[in-house]
């Protein structure tokens, strides 16, 4: 009898350990969720020391990412801040070595396709090492909202936000330029915070950038954005 009871508790314990369901998704083990791949070098807002092949101007770096199962290759793009050129490469690796200028704040990201939908990393910024430099200039401020081109539903107020970083971390303020010409004038001067409510229009579109000024005098600016406001 009591055997009897061990074979019973036996067989109820390895069914209810058991997975019963018939209809879930098919899920391959061996692939990662599709979803963007995630950086790892150069770090974000950081100095990159770690270039071979040194020259006053140049050096190669390893820019590494890590590895997807979705994707069959990747897209790395690299943009040098400074010119604005915009660099690709499409490899299979997840580790891919590009020459480029020292002393200068480059902005990096990968996408891959997946059925048929780009699916994108988050963007970093650094600066490349260069020979002789004390300072570096702050690396131009994000733009968080209003995003680009985005249409606003009718108001009289609208909050303009961004963030700001620099590896030295010695950013000292902002001057935010604002307004319906696509190249705005000055709004606010020596701003500390990371936003500004402004006054607007229903019907039109507003433009806006931010300069970022550190305690040495360096600038960046973060290219001009619009927004329109809808009647």
């Amino acid at each position: 009898m009591k055997n009897l009871a061990y074979i019973i508790f036996f067989a109820v314990f390895i069914l209810g350990c058991k997975d019963t369901t018939d209809d879930g998704p098919n899920i391959n083990p061996n692939l990662d969720p599709p979803t963007g791949v995630f950086l790892v070098f150069p770090h974000e807002d950081s100095l990159c020391n770690e270039g071979t092949d040194l020259t006053p101007t140049e050096s190669t770096v390893f820019f590494e990412w890590m590895p997807n199962g979705n994707a069959e290759n990747y897209t790395l793009t690299v943009e040098n801040l400074d010119s604005e050129n915009v660099s690709q490469y499409e490899t299979e690796d997840f580790i891919f070595s590009v020459t480029i200028q020292r002393a200068v704040a480059f902005r990096w990201f990968v996408t891959y396709n997946y059925q048929d939908e780009i699916k994108e990393s988050a963007t970093w910024n650094f600066y490349n090492a260069g020979p002789g430099v004390q300072t570096y200039t702050p690396f131009p401020a994000e733009i968080i909202s209003p995003s680009m081109a985005q249409n606003i539903a009718a108001t009289n107020l609208v909050i303009l936000e961004w963030s700001g970083s620099d590896v030295d971390n010695d950013i000292a303020d902002y001057d935010v330029y604002f307004g319906t010409d696509n190249t705005p004038g000055i709004n606010t001067s020596s701003i500390s915070e990371n936003q500004l409510t402004v006054a607007v229009t229903p019907g039109n579109i507003y433009y806006w950038n931010v300069v970022t000024n550190d305690n040495e005098g360096n600038t960046s600016e973060s290219g001009v954005h619009q927004f329109r406001i809808l009647e």
